[in-house]
C-alpha cells in the first residue's frame, strides 16, 4: 500500500454496476514526471531517466486517438485450428473506454507526484519537453519491459499480428556471445540459451546499482535475467482452472509449440487427462501458469515424479522479466551507467527511430 498524491484534477464516473472510477486529467508533461519517477527510481541515472521521459511520451501520444494506429483485437474464445483447441488473445488498450491509459504495468506505472523525490526527473523531463520517437514520420509506440533477459522481442510475439521495424529483435549488448546459436526460436538453441547466463547489458546482480535503478518494490528479487519456478501438480491444476475456467485434470505436459525471436513462448500446449488446450501469446501463458502472472514467457519445463501421465510438479526455469519488446529498462539502465547518452540508449533499442519535437516549450 502506498500513500500517494496527485496534480490536476479528478472526475468522477459512475459506471452502469455501480462501481466508482476515479479519473486523474493531468497534462502530458507532469504526468510524465510521476511516470518516470514510478516505473525507475528517481535516483536513476539522468540519462536513463531522459530515455524514460522521451519513450513513455511517445508511447502515451501513440495510445490517444488522434494518433492511434488501427489495431486487430483480439477474440478471447477457444477455436479449432488444425484439429487442436486454441486460446490465443492478447491484452492492449481496448480495455480503456472511459480514459486513456490505465495507471498500472499493463500501461505504465503512475504512482502520483510523491514519487518524483529527485530535481533530476523535473531536469529529464525539461531537457527532453515535447520530443518523441518517430518512425518514417509516425509516432513510435515505443514499448519496453523491465528485462529483456538479453533478447528483445517481436511486437507480434505479445500482440497483433503486426510488425515494426523499430520494435526488432536485438541481443542486448555489443556483439552477440559466439558460444550461443540463432534462432532462438528452434527450441535446441532457446533452451541452451535460457538454461545459460549469457553476458548482456541487463544482466546484473550488483545491489548498489539495482538500488540506484529500481523502486523498492521491484527490489524485492535479483532473479529477473534468470529464474526457476515449481509448480507442485495440485498447484497447476487449481490454477489453470481458476485463470482459463477449464477442467484440465491431471496435467501430464506443457509443451512449447511456438517461440518468439527471444526465445520466449507464444504458444503452449497444456494436456491434461480431460482435455488439452494450446494457448497464447505471452501473456496469456503468463497469466495462465502463476497467480499474478509469470516474469515471462521465455521458458523452459522440467518435470519430476515417476509417473508419466502426472508428473508430481512442474519446474520452469526462465529469462527475463516482461514481454521484452523494446527497450530493456534494467539493460538501459547499465547502458547509462556506462556513460551513454539517452539518444544512443534510445538508437540501441527502437532501430532506424529518430528523435523528433512534437511540441516545444511555450514562452
Amino acid at each position: 500500500k502506498q500513500d500517494q498524491q496527485f496534480q490536476g484534477a479528478l472526475r468522477l464516473k459512475l459506471g452502469a454496476d455501480k462501481r466508482l472510477t476515479v479519473i486523474n486529467e493531468i497534462p502530458v508533461e507532469a504526468y510524465l514526471t510521476s511516470v518516470i519517477s514510478s516505473e525507475m527510481s528517481a535516483t536513476a541515472d539522468t540519462e536513463l531517466l531522459k530515455a524514460h521521459a522521451v519513450i513513455s511520451r511517445s508511447w502515451l501520444l501513440a495510445q490517444m486517438k488522434d494518433w492511434k494506429r488501427p489495431r486487430v483485437k483480439s477474440e478471447p474464445k477457444i477455436e479449432i485450428v488444425n484439429g487442436e483447441q486454441q486460446l490465443i488473445r492478447w491484452y492492449d488498450q481496448e480495455a480503456h473506454t472511459d480514459f486513456d491509459v490505465c495507471a498500472d504495468d499493463h500501461c505504465q506505472r503512475y504512482q502520483g507526484i510523491t514519487k518524483a523525490t529527485s530535481p533530476v526527473v523535473f531536469d529529464a523531463i525539461q531537457a527532453t519537453f515535447g520530443r518523441v520517437l518517430t518512425f518514417n514520420g509516425e509516432l513510435c509506440d515505443a514499448r519496453f519491459s523491465k528485462s529483456c533477459g538479453g533478447m528483445t522481442e517481436s511486437f507480434d510475439a505479445a500482440w497483433a499480428d503486426e510488425r515494426f521495424s523499430y520494435l526488432a529483435v536485438s541481443y542486448d549488448g555489443e556483439a552477440f556471445p559466439a558460444e550461443f546459436a540463432l534462432p532462438l526460436t528452434e527450441e535446441a538453441n532457446a533452451e541452451r540459451w535460457i538454461r545459460s547466463s549469457p553476458p548482456a547489458y541487463c544482466n546484473t546482480t550488483d545491489p548498489k546499482v539495482l538500488g540506484k535503478i529500481l523502486p523498492d518494490f521491484d527490489q524485492a528479487t535479483r532473479d529477473f535475467y534468470r529464474w526457476r519456478l515449481t509448480l507442485a501438480q495440485a498447484e497447476l491444476q487449481e490454477l489453470l482452472q481458476r485463470k482459463l475456467g477449464i477442467e484440465f485434470g491431471r496435467i501430464s505436459k506443457l509443451e512449447p509449440v511456438e517461440r518468439g525471436e527471444s526465445g520466449r513462448l507464444v504458444k503452449l500446449r497444456i494436456v491434461g487427462e480431460r482435455t488439452q488446450l494450446t494457448i497464447g501469446k505471452e501473456l496469456e501463458i503468463r497469466r495462465a501458469l502463476s497467480p499474478s502472472h509469470l516474469y515471462s514467457s521465455a521458458f523452459v519445463i522440467e518435470t519430476a515424479g515417476n509417473d508419466a501421465n502426472a508428473p508430481a510438479s512442474f519446474t520452469l526455469i526462465g529469462a527475463g522479466w516482461g514481454h521484452g519488446v523494446g527497450l530493456c529498462q534494467i539493460g538501459a539502465a547499465l547502458m547509462a551507467e556506462r556513460g551513454f547518452r539517452f539518444e544512443q540508449i534510445l538508437a540501441h533499442y527502437y532501430h532506424g527511430s529518430q528523435l523528433s519535437a512534437f511540441y516545444k516549450t511555450t514562452p
